[in-house]
């Protein structure tokens, strides 16, 4: 890149981004490091770029850089016409790889919500030609909006093995707990192992998602094969919370819910033994584009930026 004036005095790149960098740091080492060059690379480019020129932009002492008033200027004059045109770069970029439209996301729980939210933030960000637009997906039909092409990409539980869908990597995973209500001799407990499922009724959640599915969260029988009794089924979540709290069973969950949904009538008990709940993103195969690319991309760098 090379940006020229009327009297045809030209800028290089690497002399534009070596005059940001110092005027940002007011340091030339620090600029150097910014920049990932080799040391006094940068001092050479701007000395050599004011010989050419023929005014000095930095003021320098052992204890400080400081702008000139040629310096601030050009300073003021280029740091807007470079972002500009890196945004502008970007974008054309963007266009190029199909990266615009509308990506329709869904999520299965609000701490899978709270994922997306923050993702859709940085991918709008970086993508600002492509409009994303979330959805809860409701746990009684778990892939049915993605495969009516009402979703492009999901944020949900696993295990997932559909011919038809791609299971793309696991995000994060939960401890489970155990949903019982207040009065249940379990809610007087530190922990509950999956055993004890045996013991008390099970409030599930029906519809359409596979078996395999659903047993991976309301289990038939425990660890030794114990049968584990349904005695209830709710199609909306909030119908299994106030199930709970009326007493008439108990229901897994991840050990997060309490968070969200903590009221009168309900605990949350940890499950000590039961696998941790598993959540990752599925799209269709048919659906491999550069805007889901992208946005998975984006999501596994905001996983990884994530405090542990």
């Amino acid at each position: 890149m090379r940006l020229t004036n009327q009297t045809g005095t030209g800028l290089e790149r690497h002399e534009i981004e070596a005059v940001l960098a110092v005027a940002e740091e007011l340091h030339f080492r620090r600029a150097t490091e910014r920049l990932g060059l080799a040391q006094g690379r940068v001092s050479q480019t701007v000395k050599a770029l004011e010989r050419r020129l023929g005014v000095v932009l930095f003021e320098r002492t052992s204890r400080r850089v400081a702008l000139t008033p040629a310096g601030r200027r050009l300073y003021e004059g280029l740091a807007p016409a470079y972002r500009q045109i890196q945004e502008v770069t970007a974008q054309a970029v963007t266009i190029g790889k199909g990266i615009t439209g509308t990506l329709r996301v869904g999520f299965s729980s609000q701490w899978a919500s709270d994922m997306v939210l923050k993702t859709a933030k940085l991918f709008r960000r970086a993508y600002p030609d492509c409009a994303v637009e979330l959805e809860e997906v409701q746990l009684r039909d778990t892939f049915g909006p993605l495969r009516s092409g009402e979703l492009d990409l999901q944020l949900t539980e696993f295990p997932v093995d559909e011919p038809d869908l791609v299971a793309g990597p696991v995000i994060f995973s939960e401890p489970r707990a155990l949903l019982v209500p207040e009065q249940h001799p379990f809610a007087r407990c530190g922990s509950v192992c999956m055993e004890d499922l045996a013991r008390t009724p099970l409030i599930v959640i029906s519809g359409d998602s596979p078996q395999y599915w659903r047993d991976s969260i309301y289990p038939r029988t425990t660890p030794q094969g114990r049968p584990i009794t349904h005695a209830a089924s709710a199609v909306y979540w909030a119908e299994v919370l106030s199930m709970v709290a009326s007493g008439l069973g108990v229901s897994p969950v991840a050990l997060r819910a309490a968070r969200y949904h903590a009221r009168p009538g309900i605990a949350f008990v940890p499950l000590s033994d039961a696998p941790p709940l598993e959540y990752g993103l599925i799209w269709r195969c048919d659906g491999d584009t550069a805007r889901v690319r992208a946005f998975v991309q984006t999501l596994c760098r905001t996983t990884s930026d994530r405090p542990r």
